[in-house]
């Protein structure tokens, strides 16, 4: 029974690796203008863009809202549309660096806090038990408009959303691709990529730049 059950599986994640390696992916794109891609980002939960801006070095991590928040049946595209944007921006000899978390849409961009915090080596790592600043919406509104001004100075604005969404949908396929063979190797008891035929399929996306 267990080595039927086994097959009925390896079936199925064959199935389902072959019709995701299948898919079209979207359509090639370069980084935004002065932005460049840093190199192992797919491959990594940091900073996927970087620039140097004046005397600073700014640094950009991307997620889908949905992998932060539990999916909602009541959810509408601009939801599903959200990307979660980290920026650090930092400076030489300083330990610390400006934080700002933000919501990115296709035509807008929203920012959801701004905090003075040490360098990060990864992205989206918040201690949650120190003070990082008041809710930006607490914030009168001239400030407000003041940093929405700063980030914009330095490139960071709707535009960005285009390339980022294209490549979190190649970091997304890539993760999907790994998880059917990983799972299928481990169910086959196969280290090397042989449980799912055409687990060195070609047409796995390949970091873009």
């Amino acid at each position: 029974v267990s080595s039927a059950v086994n097959s009925m599986l390896l079936r199925s994640l064959k199935d389902h690796y072959l019709e995701v390696s299948n898919m079209a992916p979207p359509p090639k794109m370069g980084p935004p203008a002065e932005f460049t891609i840093v190199k192992g980002a797919l491959d990594s939960t940091g900073p996927v863009l970087r620039k140097n801006y004046k005397n600073e070095e700014i640094s950009i991590s991307v997620m889908r809202l949905a992998n932060i928040a539990a999916p909602d049946d009541d959810e509408d595209d601009d939801e599903i549309n959200q990307l979660f944007v980290h920026v650090e921006v930092s400076k030489p000899g300083q330990e610390k660096a400006l934080h700002l978390l933000l919501g990115l849409y296709p035509d807008a961009l929203g920012i959801h806090s701004v905090a003075l915090r040490p360098k990060l080596q990864d992205g989206f790592i918040i201690d949650m038990n120190k003070y990082t600043g008041p809710l930006f919406e607490n914030l009168d509104e001239e400030t407000r408009d003041a940093f929405h001004n700063y980030i914009e100075e330095r490139g960071i604005n709707e535009s960005l959303f285009p390339f980022l969404q294209a490549w979190l949908y190649v970091k997304d396929h890539r993760n999907l691709m790994r998880w059917f063979r990983s799972v299928g190797n481990f169910i086959k008891g196969t280290d090397a990529a042989k449980a799912i035929p055409g687990a060195n399929d070609p047409k796995e996306a390949a970091e873009s730049g």
